[in-house]
């Protein structure tokens, strides 16, 4: 008897987990709605200069770089934006 229910209580319980599986699995979307933070396939996106942002008190060095962050199942390239701050003193 009591293996019975410790039986049954593990076929629950893995019909259970296998249903929510199942149920909340999610097709990926590799689209962005900002094309300047992530990008799909084609060559690298050109590399931009630091920008200075004047803070008032201290300036701001703001650098983005462009790396690749994977593909996609067809083989595309993920391209993502890494934007890079740093205090400097206003010249």
């Amino acid at each position: 008897m009591k293996k019975a229910c410790i039986l049954a209580t593990c076929a629950v319980t893995a019909l259970t987990l296998a249903g929510c599986g199942m149920a909340t699995t999610i097709a990926p979307n590799y689209q962005s709605t900002n094309p300047d933070l992530m990008r799909i396939g084609g060559e690298a996106p050109g590399q931009k200069e630091p920008e200075i942002i004047n803070m008032g008190s201290y300036c701001l060095q703001v650098t983005n770089r462009w790396k690749t962050d994977g593909k996609t199942p067809d083989g595309q390239t993920i391209w993502t934006m890494d934007s890079l701050r740093k205090v400097i003193p206003c010249r």
